[in-house]
């Protein structure tokens, strides 16, 4: 008796439909699991034959013969656990295996005959639903994630029994609905706690920080200890612009498959803000593993990325996100295959001046010039290049610590990041883009246009400063930014000016 339940697997955040194909026999009573099983999918015939007793179902006492198609692909997880038992109890008529045609299973079973929630559902049903099928049978704690996919019949199971029941036609489960309130897109930012207005001074890095947002430019950081970098890195998610449903979906996908969705908060609707210690390896913060999984550069994805105290980074650890800032995705490669992250982050960092911090206090700083330019070479010119903005940041004066007249608030700020965006959006309407950091250098040929007499200042900034092609790409995007802010089409002098001082702190301090 043969029985085929349609499921589906995981390939970085990507999935594949996966047939669960089961045939009972007559011989010696045995349970294989075929095509290319791992540990986890082979621990599932005592799950499941335990789960099977335990629903007060028989199980048969023949030769079983599950096979995962297709057979040439690794197969992990125990998210098969549940196919396997509907499938093994098809072949023992207990239901019609027709019911489950258009329909996709997924779930990990208990020894009782429960069902638990399983990492990466909204992929699995996302591409069953572009395949055509329009019901799926999923874990309950999954459900919330899964209704994510519009026009796709959601069923919560619960337990074997319930599905069965429902299979058989002796109680029905109805499908899941969630209901879209009016503000299911709009995130919630802590800004009683973080807030622009709380950062004393630092007028001029507010400003950069402002650049950055509107166009999605990575930058760094460098000032002494208690210039307040943490502080304004920390606020700079409440200045962001809002997420669209699809960047909200793509990230949420990531998350679905790292196992890092919060309960009841299926839908991820904020930039993603990670902080990584610097301890991370290579590895973690990249992705990686025998199984490979999103790193922290994956899961900033369309956020931002704060690296603290960055020339305390291993080296190869900084070294490795040099590819993924240049193309938005890192490449995994494998025995079993090679996998493609998203990583379309916003770098920034923060950096003392010195290894003491206080590089130009006599009083404080006794660093010596050659531990001063040691601790500067730990971060490379190649990755330093690809840093839009650098912002020198002078210890907070009294002055400003004392003054209570109230600073602009991070709302302020946000309004024109967000009209600022509005033009890149209108823009870059067919370039498959979102943010003038995102630009080529065909791109940035067309919509960065300068005066003869802006070329003259940049060529003069430009042999003076000694800098590499990827820097005078990236002024003239920071600049095509300032204008944006300002409403103005045409890039001006003013604009040129501005950003031209975010690239003068590498020749200083880091060469």
């Amino acid at each position: 008796m043969l029985s085929i339940i349609k499921s589906a697997a995981l390939m970085g955040i990507d999935s594949y439909p996966v047939e669960v194909e089961v045939d009972l026999s007559n011989g010696l009573p045995a349970f294989d699991i075929v095509g290319l099983p791992d540990s986890a999918v082979k621990e599932s015939r005592e799950r499941v034959r335990t789960a099977i007793r335990n629903s007060n179902f028989p199980f048969p006492v023949k030769r079983i013969t599950v096979n995962l198609a297709p057979a040439d692909t690794k197969k992990e997880g125990a998210s098969f656990d549940l196919p396997i038992a509907l499938g093994i109890l098809s072949a023992c008529n207990v239901f019609s295996a027709s019911v489950m045609r258009d329909s996709i299973v997924t779930g990990e079973l208990s020894l009782d005959g429960s069902v638990r929630p399983v990492n990466g559902v909204l992929p699995m049903i996302y591409d069953a639903f572009l395949r055509g099928i329009r019901k799926c049978f999923i874990p309950a704690d999954n459900a919330e994630e899964a209704a994510l996919v519009d026009g796709m019949e959601v069923y919560p199971v619960h337990s074997v029994v319930e599905i069965v029941d429902h299979l058989s036609g002796v109680k029905i489960i109805q499908p899941f609905e969630k209901k879209m309130d009016a503000g299911f897109l709009t995130g919630s930012v802590d800004t009683e706690n973080l807030d622009f207005s709380h950062v004393k001074g630092q007028e001029n890095a507010k400003r950069a920080m402002e650049i950055a947002a509107a166009g999605a430019h990575n930058i760094l950081l460098i000032g002494p200890p208690g210039s307040g970098k943490t502080m304004l890195a920390k606020r700079l998610p409440t200045i962001l612009p809002d997420l669209s449903f699809e960047e909200s979906i793509e990230i949420t996908k990531i998350y679905s498959v790292a196992g890092l969705l919060k309960e009841k908060n299926s839908l991820v609707k904020t930039r993603p803000f990670r902080s990584p210690h610097h301890t991370i390896s290579a590895s973690a913060l990249t992705g990686g593993g025998r199984i490979p999984k999103p790193g922290e550069i994956s899961l900033a994805h369309h956020g931002v990325l704060f690296l603290d105290e960055l020339p305390e980074f291993q080296r190869n650890a900084l070294e490795v996100m040099r590819q993924p800032l240049e193309d938005g995705k890192v490449t995994i490669a494998r025995v079993n295959g090679t996998l493609t992250f998203p990583s379309d982050f916003m770098l920034t960092a923060a950096m003392n001046p010195c290894p003491c911090g206080y590089l130009g206090n006599s009083e404080k700083c006794h660093c010596s010039a050659n531990e001063i330019l040691k601790y500067h070479r730990k971060i490379s010119g190649p990755l330093l290049d690809r840093i839009d903005l650098m912002v020198e940041m002078p210890p907070v004066a009294y002055e400003d610590l004392e003054n209570t007249t109230p600073a602009e608030s991070s709302a302020t700020i946000k309004e024109r990041v967000i009209q600022a965006h509005q033009i890149q959006l209108k823009r870059f309407k067919d370039e498959g883009i979102f943010f003038n950091g995102q630009m080529n250098a065909a791109q940035i040929e067309k919509y960065c246009t300068l005066l003869p007499k802006d070329k003259e200042v940049l060529r003069a900034a430009f042999e003076r400063m000694e800098l590499s092609a990827r820097a005078y790409h990236k002024i003239l995007k920071l600049a095509r930014t300032a204008a944006d802010l300002a409403g103005e089409e045409q890039i001006s002098m003013r604009h040129l000016l501005e950003v031209l001082q975010y690239r003068s702190l590498d020749r200083k301090y880091l060469l």
